[in-house]
């Protein structure tokens, strides 16, 4: 097994693992450069309609690995700002990465989601946390700014200003009871049924069209970024019209019509 594994349980679906138990998931240069090469393969594999981003052991993810770091092996003739600058992208390009990907993310949290690992759980479409999960913005904790890896940008959207600041100015650990009720994630289950839970909104998910899905998620994110209302609805008509054209949008108004589940092809 790597660093950062790739499963599929069922068809559509690709579990992402980040496999260092031992450090809490903790991002080093491995970690980091695995969860690159995922998201590479599985953005090439058409197959894959949703994605499953989790940890394996007792926590999702610890943020960066503050005794190994994360700087990648040899980089000579690299100057010290230069290097800290391509170390700093490394990490944080990710989440534009995943927000770029044409499938929805989910973000099964199984124990602590620090730091880095709060920025990947953000990034990601849907959050479900087990019991033993934990949000911090872990970076003021330890004598940076708490606006880090796309946090002060994403937090604040998806829970409000008010709540967001006093997480990013504290630090201190939310609990799953108290981030289902700020809206930061969508449910809380035992850590034994967090696999299930996930499958089971990736079930929810694929039900619907795959081009339908693709769009959905480009457009909601793209609304966060346009600045009046106008803007928003002419995207959203120019999405319509495209979606409009396929061959799934057939299908799911047959299928509907029959009464019966439909066959979408993706086409």
């Amino acid at each position: 097994m790597g660093v950062v594994d790739i499963s599929r349980p069922r068809d559509h679906v690709a579990v992402v693992t980040m496999n260092r138990p031992e450090a809490r998931n903790a991002m080093n240069a491995d970690l980091i450069a695995g969860l690159w090469s995922a998201f590479d393969e599985i953005d090439g594999d058409r197959n894959c309609r949703v994605i499953i981003l989790t940890g394996a052991g007792a926590g999702f993810c610890g943020g960066l690995d503050l005794k190994e770091g994360a700087t990648p092996p040899n980089p000579h003739g690299v100057g010290r700002v230069q290097l800290s600058l391509m170390v700093q992208k490394s990490i944080a390009d990710l989440v534009p990465r995943m927000r770029s990907l044409r499938q929805p993310i989910i973000a099964a949290v199984n124990g602590p989601a620090a730091g880095g690992g709060l920025a990947l759980a953000l990034a990601s479409d849907i959050r479900i946390a087990a019991r033993s999960a934990k949000f911090n913005v872990a970076f003021v904790k330890v004598g940076v700014s708490g606006c880090d890896i796309g946090v002060s940008w994403l937090l604040p959207r998806l829970i409000g200003a008010s709540r967001a600041y006093e997480m990013m100015l504290t630090g201190r650990f939310v609990s799953p009871d108290e981030a289902l009720a700020m809206g930061l994630v969508v449910q809380v289950v035992d850590d034994v049924a967090l696999m299930d839970a996930a499958m089971t909104e990736a079930a929810v998910i694929l039900g619907n069209s795959p081009f339908g899905v693709q769009m959905t998620k480009e457009v909601m994110w793209s609304q966060l970024e346009i600045g009046s209302l106008q803007a928003g609805i002419d995207l959203e008509n120019r999405t319509q019209l495209l979606a409009s054209q396929t061959h799934d949008l057939a299908e799911a108004m047959r299928a509907f019509a029959e009464k019966r589940p439909p066959n979408f092809q993706n086409k």
